[in-house]
């Protein structure tokens, strides 16, 4: 006989491990123990060597599929045999700490949800040992039911004998209830609960109403997402005019009829993280026309827990819709709604009915939101089935550091020797609501980890509000430059530690010189930066109006470029009135609330206005939306035209100082020239998109010039946009580049917080 100790790090806690070993373990006549440490799991086996080596194979080979084994230790030991193979009682050791996301219902749950001979038949908190809550119902490591919201909901005796025997589908399952003893669903301010309640709500979505109902990580706002007049009062309701709705519909079935799905797309749609995924809308569809507005692409999810299931399929006599709008329950700008208080003040004004329950959401996550591509997944949004999944370096880092995240899309990471922990998504800072959801988060998540940052990285700019709280928390601060920071997580998303070319092409960021940056070509490390180059310099006119106001930057842009002339350009383009020109350019001339800006972004929101295509945007992003949306359309009808834009102009740069300079604004020029001689919008959207991209090529060309270095990373949100990112990675690798790509990290804002945290992690350890 032999006896071994083995640890397991990695995702081995709530996805049903420790019973997944002590069946293995029985299956091979193995005695011991399997027990939670809060950073590992810990088995004690002893056996023939010929029944340890089997028991190994199957560890290492056949785990459960929700887990995820980044390590295993093996030590011999001289244990006296123990009598049998038993789950012990789990402890608490200091060390890197590994916390499950929450998971969609399982299959078998869910055939079991609509089982009429099965005891938790149309329970709405069905779950077993590989599926339910996790993260947000978690109150501190190890993973234990006592440590959870659970914890207040004494298992029934046949929930207590599933939890307990190892041959049931929920052994040690930490969430296991029935109706007999898990919480309840309820009407908010109304007397209906449980079967009564779901029905009422059903009935009311079908009448055209508007539900509020609570799911794992917070509250949705639903309603049909075929019924119009339904939709058009939801977006009255939420002063959201056109920014899409998520839609969440009711089987793989219903997404094939609506949307197109690509290759390995319907994998993770239907996998244990049921994100939203961008897919293409069909011509013909069920889902009104207001869901996304003159967008060809709909976000789309399943049902991921059973009161969501339960909304599309009940035992009542109501003809449900299989297509349903499931948008974050929140006031613009505020944090999704986790309690009933927060619905009360926040969001009962949206709402004709609000479905919750009594098993409290310890930790706010939103739904994750995912793009492709080139047949990868591409984040938008990281968190509900995804965070806090850790990053791991190679790099040999040692300490703890908390990176605070962006202003907008606010994520936090926190880092722990070698592991970086992005937090769930957050919101924008803007509200101070999100500001005081910050704080929660970042102290529960702290606690669940178990870190004591030693330092905090925010950003540099000096009115943020995420520099404020950084400044609270009683820690050395670290500022990192916004741009530098979404390189430095395209690098550690990729797990590359060496110098390369970063093109950070964003929105706005507080630059090192004091004005705005956006559009920038850094030389980076982990250690620090060196600016290479950037777009053309301009002026942004407004304040942060400009930002939603696009038409203002191309004012200025073309009072710049025009000069005399500019008020003829300006007037035939329909951009403003006389009077409000006027004051433009006297506020140009005067630099009245204005700063200079390489913003990217606002390139975009200009060309979009010169265009004639969106002059002002009602969210962030929108008029660059609609631009690259024309361009796709343009490649759609026209798919054999050359890429080739005349002119070597668009491949121009200039040195300034020290650093070279995109021509950016003779681009403008070149643009406007050919609206005015009346070209076809959708091409000259083409156009743009080719015609940077070269650019871009021709950046880092000159950046390789004066590095060396071949390497690009390529991040900022303007790489959302799959066009140009296409265009920009095909020269890009055509010249000899090799091309770091976000996928799960975002490329926009939600992504800065892990090139925060690894920056600090390396200003520790030097």
């Amino acid at each position: 006989m032999s006896s071994l100790i083995i640890r397991i790090y990695g995702i081995v806690q709530g996805v049903g491990f420790r019973p997944f070993v002590s069946r293995i373990a029985h299956r091979f006549g193995i005695k011991g123990s399997v027990a939670n440490k809060g950073s590992y799991v810990e088995v004690h086996v002893q056996g023939t060597d010929k029944a340890l080596h089997a028991f190994l194979k199957v560890l290492k080979n056949e785990p459960p599929e929700r887990s995820t084994i980044l390590k295993i230790d093996l030590n011999k030991t001289d244990e006296k045999t123990a009598e049998s193979f038993e789950i012990i009682e789990s402890e608490k050791e200091v060390g890197d700490i590994f916390v499950s996301p929450d998971i969609a219902t399982c299959d078998k749950c869910k055939q079991e949800l609509f089982d009429r001979n099965n005891r938790r038949y149309l329970h709405p908190f069905i779950n077993c040992t590989a599926c339910g809550p996790r993260l947000t119902i978690l109150d501190s490591m190890p993973y234990d039911r006592v440590r959870t919201s659970m914890g207040e909901f004494p298992m029934c005796p046949a929930c207590e004998y599933e939890y307990t025997h190892a041959e049931t589908r929920r052994y040690d399952a930490q969430p296991v209830c029935c109706n007999d003893c898990g919480p309840q669903v309820y009407l908010l301010e109304r007397s209906e609960r449980g079967a009564d309640a779901i029905t009422y709500t059903r009935r009311a979505i079908m009448d055209g109403k508007i539900a509020a109902v609570k799911g794992i990580g917070g509250f949705h706002l639903c309603c049909d997402a075929s019924n119009e007049r339904a939709v058009n009062r939801l977006r009255a309701l939420k002063s959201r005019p056109i920014k899409p709705f998520a839609v969440m519909l009711h089987d793989l079935n219903t997404v094939k009829r609506e949307c197109m799905i690509l290759p390995g797309q319907e994998k993770i749609l239907n996998g244990p993280q049921k994100p939203i995924i961008l897919l293409r809308k069909k011509p013909v569809s069920r889902l009104c026309d207001q869901i996304a507005p003159d967008n060809p692409m709909v976000g789309v999810m399943l049902p991921y827990a059973p009161i969501q299931m339960l909304l599309f399929t009940y035992d009542d006599d109501v003809q449900m819709t299989d297509c349903l709008v499931m948008t974050s329950g929140n006031v613009s700008g505020a944090p999704i709604c986790k309690s009933d208080e927060d619905v009360l003040h926040e969001i009962s004004g949206f709402c004709d009915v609000v479905l919750s329950h009594d098993r409290k959401i310890r930790l706010r996550a939103d739904d994750s939101v995912m793009d492709f591509f080139q047949g990868k997944p591409y984040m938008i949004r990281r968190s509900r089935g995804y965070s806090p999944l850790p990053f791991m370096l190679s790099s040999d880092f040692h300490g703890q550091v908390l990176g605070i995240g962006g202003e907008l899309k606010n994520t936090f990471c926190i880092g722990k020797n070698r592991l970086f922990y992005p937090s769930p998504y957050v919101g924008d800072m803007a509200d101070i609501r999100t500001v005081c959801a910050l704080r929660e988060s970042v102290e529960r998540m702290e606690t669940l980890l178990e870190a004591k940052p030693q330092i905090v990285a925010c950003d540099m700019h000096p009115r943020y509000n995420t520099t404020a709280i950084a400044g609270e928390l009683g820690l050395p601060i670290m500022k990192i430059q916004h741009h530098y920071a979404h390189i430095v997580s395209c690098m550690a998303e990729n797990d590359y530690a060496d110098d390369v070319i970063g093109v950070s092409f964003d929105g706005t960021g507080y630059g090192a010189d004091g004005t705005i940056w956006g559009g920038e070509f850094l030389k980076s490390s982990y250690g620090g930066f060196e600016r290479l180059g950037s777009i053309r310099p301009f002026l942004q006119i407004g304040g942060d109006v400009s930002a939603q106001e696009g038409w203002r930057i191309a004012v200025s842009m073309l009072y710049a470029l025009y000069q005399d002339k500019a008020a003829d350009v300006i007037s035939a383009l329909g951009l403003c009135s006389p009077k409000v020109m006027r004051v433009q350019m006297m506020m140009a001339d005067k630099k009245l609330n204005s700063v200079l800006s390489t913003s990217a972004g606002r390139l975009f929101d200009a060309v979009s206005a010169i265009l004639g295509i969106r002059g002002i945007s009602t969210f962030e992003g929108e008029a660059s939306m609609a631009l690259q949306f024309a361009a796709e359309t343009y490649c759609e009808q026209y798919p054999d035209i050359s890429e080739k834009v005349s002119g070597a102009v668009h491949r121009m740069l200039i040195s300034v100082k020290n650093r070279f300079v995109l021509c950016t604004d003779e681009l403008v020029k070149y643009l406007t020239d050919l609206v005015l001689s009346g070209g076809d919008t959708q091409e000259l959207a083409y156009r743009f998109h080719v015609a940077l991209a070269e650019m871009i090529t021709a950046g880092c060309e000159k950046a390789r010039d004066i590095t060396g270095l071949d390497v690009c990373a390529l991040s900022g949100g303007v790489f959302q946009n799959r066009l140009l990112t296409e265009m920009c990675t095909s020269r890009l690798r055509e010249h000899g580049f090799t091309v770091l790509l976000h996928s799960l990290i975002p490329p926009n804002d939600g992504g800065i917080a892990l090139g925060q945290a690894v920056a600090a992690m390396y200003h520790l350890n030097q």
